[in-house]
């Protein structure tokens, strides 16, 4: 028996091992890039939603979704940290006579956006 063939009707090749011819799979293995936010969403999904986790992890999609959902929200919280802060009157002249203050101010909005992005983006 030959050690290794390929069936040209579906594409795989096999590799002898004991009496049985078993496929040569390989798994795709991206490098994970995806930041805090998608960290959370990887976690949540593990803990709440495992099904939706196998069937991202199982048909290679897992990263991109974990790329795409930290993509958005780090996009998101700039936008509302933006509107927020402007909303708020929290501008450079602040920032020039009072950085305490600024830093202050500019540390809750950040927190206030962060909790609206989790609850919407992450969190569902």
């Amino acid at each position: 028996m030959k050690k290794h063939i390929y069936d040209e009707s579906n594409g795989l090749s096999y590799t002898l091992h004991g009496d049985y011819y078993l496929p040569d799979l390989a798994v795709n293995e991206e490098e994970p890039t995806y930041g805090k936010y998608g960290m959370l969403r990887k976690q949540f999904l593990k803990e709440h939603r495992p099904a939706r986790y196998q069937y991202l992890l199982m048909t290679g999609e897992l990263i991109a979704h974990l790329n795409r959902v930290d993509q958005d929200a780090r996009g998101q919280v700039g936008i509302m940290m933006k509107q927020m802060a402007e909303k708020q009157g929290v501008t450079e002249e602040v920032k020039m006579q009072d950085q305490m203050k600024w830093v202050g101010a500019m540390n809750t909005i950040k927190a206030c956006a962060e909790e609206i992005v989790l609850k919407e983006l992450i969190y569902l």
